[in-house]
């Protein structure tokens, strides 16, 4: 085996690509000499030495400057199809051979990736531990006698043992989180429909994701923007929308935590011990700690398996089953069997469920920006999850299970390792359309086990490669009855807004005590050149674009919104003065700001 393998990230990757150091040919000759040697079970199919010589030639011929994944290796969850190679399920008898790569394959292969094969999986993609399949059971990274987490199994440990730089899973229960938690990775999933299913073999075609595992948060972020665009042949396809408050880098943001007696780690004291500090962790980088009820979250993640959404699993392979249930294997089978209890009324009847349970959890988003959980209370044995399948499996879906119904986006972080070395994870969780924050806060989260517990002031490098997704915020300058903690500031509490920065306008502005009735008006004027003008203190507050027209519609004349030049010279919209309504009022620029006029009133 070449001394470059293992792999790691995206961008240590790319820099020996760059430095001559390292060949797309070479790497992928001993990635190919390396996997021909599978005792963990992590392929399915791999592509022969030749294909991948091709597929490095080809990005070669192009050069790094056209192709943002130039010669990076990455592996496919065999039910995600790969032009000319089996796609299975986990399933002989299901197999096809598509002529197409699925939507996402495609894009990333066009950016320059090369896809080394197709990876293990629960069969169907039914299943949170990675020993349902015929192909063997997928084995831990670190413990071969320990589960990898499923049904994305292959997948993960691919990446874990290094033999490609990144993967695609799928998540429908947990399948793109649960592998990363116990292979130390990070596992992404996305909002529903930011990345195409087309091409996908579904197991609940309405709540799955295709999902992404990665050494790095910023390296999920990078093949995010990718591979993330609207398709129209995929019905379940969204356009992505703005992410509002950036927690991801916030000074300060609010993150949830279950109620202690919601928490479970199923006997597991390594597990909580190893929560506890990440939560600690959370709390260094500017995190508020507030305790949540996690029992609609639990109540939604109850019906995945004990509804009628089991019956969308069967209706996914519906014909297969009827003529081959015999192919498939035991606990996969039993699950899919359930289906059949359920009337079409059962299943309105879900559907109103759980549109109840989801207002109830959404109603925790008006006191946090994001939750924390544990991706997994613990981790079993391959043998022990052998032995009791069904129950053990339902224990490591105790906080993933509720995702997808819920409609939310969340990622995986590694979050230390037990005292045995098995690595343990937490999954931070957001509404959809905010993976960006998510992904912001993973990579700092990320930093900060670098760093011993309790240490402040993680921030994000200058040159991650995150998206530039427009966030669906405006940023308001407030001077007077808006301040915090003043008459009005409830115009903008109200509308979820959020303080910024306190700071003043750059030096060439005139503050004015507009006459009238209290709550008195402020009157913001800049000069002309040829005026002396002072720093006036302002509030920056970000407010979403949808809450801002009703917002702007309560503003008096003479006042107005207009761009302020702040300190620091960034230019920002804001409260100003028509010029004509400062003859009848008094001048206080004097004073700096709004707070030390009412100061100076109190002390009359």
């Amino acid at each position: 085996m070449q001394k470059f393998l293992p792999l790691g990230d995206i961008p240590s990757l790319l820099q020996r690509y760059a430095s001559g150091a390292l060949s797309p040919v070479q790497v992928v000759e001993a990635i190919h000499a390396e996997i021909q040697n599978d005792p963990d079970h992590i392929w399915i199919a791999t592509l022969s030495l030749e294909s991948l010589r091709s597929y490095a030639h080809k990005v070669e011929a192009q050069g790094m400057a056209a192709l943002p994944l130039y010669g990076v290796p990455f592996a496919v969850k065999d039910n995600i199809d790969l032009a000319g190679i089996p796609t299975t399920a986990a399933c002989p008898a299901f197999a096809y051979t598509p002529s197409r790569s699925a939507t996402v394959v495609q894009r990333l292969i066009d950016a320059g990736a090369i896809p080394i094969g197709k990876t293990n999986l629960d069969q169907f993609a039914t299943g949170l531990n990675g020993t349902r399949s015929p192909y063997g059971a997928c084995r831990n990274a670190f413990n071969p006698e320990y589960i990898s987490g499923g049904s994305s199994s292959g997948s993960a440990v691919a990446v874990a043992k290094g033999q490609v730089c990144f993967s695609l899973g799928t998540d429908t229960a947990g399948s793109g989180r649960v592998p990363a938690a116990f292979n130390n990775l990070i596992g992404y999933k996305p909002t529903k429909g930011w990345l195409s299913a087309h091409g996908m073999v579904p197991a609940c075609r309405s709540l799955d994701t295709v999902s992404i595992f990665s050494f790095t948060a910023a390296d999920a972020a990078h093949i995010m923007t990718i591979s993330t665009a609207y398709d129209a042949a995929d019905i379940y396809s969204r356009e992505r929308q703005g992410h509002g408050f950036n927690f991801g880098v916030a000074s300060h943001f609010r993150f949830g935590i279950p109620r202690q007696q919601q928490l479970k780690f199923f006997g597991n004291r390594d597990s909580e011990r190893l929560f506890n500090e990440a939560a600690a962790r959370m709390q260094a980088l500017g995190g508020e700690a507030i305790e949540i009820d996690f029992e609609p979250f639990l109540e939604a993640a109850r019906r995945l398996y004990e509804g009628p959404w089991v019956a969308e699993r069967y209706a996914a392979i519906q014909s297969f089953f009827e003529l081959h249930s015999d192919q498939i294997v035991a606990p996969v089978r039993e699950v899919i069997a359930t289906a059949k209890r359920y009337s079409a009324a059962d299943t309105f009847n879900g559907i109103y469920q759980l549109r109840s349970i989801k207002q109830q959890a959404d109603q925790t988003w008006a006191n946090i920006d994001c939750l924390l959980t544990p991706t997994a209370g613990t981790i079993y044995s391959i043998q022990a999850m052998q032995q009791d399948p069904i129950r053990l499996n339902t224990n490591l879906g105790y906080y993933t299970n509720f995702m997808n119904l819920l409609d939310y986006t969340a990622i995986a972080v590694p979050a230390g390792f037990q005292n045995d070395g098995l690595p343990f994870g937490i999954t931070l969780v957001a509404p959809a359309h905010q993976d960006e924050p998510l992904l912001h806060l993973a990579q700092r989260l990320q930093q900060a086990y670098l760093l011993p517990l309790g240490a402040t002031g993680i921030a994000l490098p200058q040159n991650t490669p995150f998206p530039a997704t427009r966030s669906g915020q405006v940023r308001i300058a407030v001077c007077g009855a808006h301040l915090s903690g003043l008459p009005l500031n409830d115009q903008l509490t109200s509308r979820q807004g959020r303080l910024v920065t306190s700071t003043t306008t750059s030096p060439d502005y005139r503050l004015y005590a507009l006459p009238g009735k209290p709550p008195q008006r402020p009157g913001l004027i800049r000069v002309n050149k040829n005026e002396q003008g002072v720093a006036i203190e302002v509030e920056v507050w970000e407010l979403s674009v949808r809450e801002l027209g009703s917002f702007v519609a309560n503003i008096p004349s003479p006042l107005g919104i207009g761009t302020i030049t702040l300190a620091n010279s960034e230019t920002v919209q804001g409260f100003l003065c028509e010029y004509y309504a400062i003859d009848n009022a008094k001048d206080i620029s004097h004073f700096g700001g709004w707070r030390n006029y009412l100061r100076q009133l109190d002390n009359l």
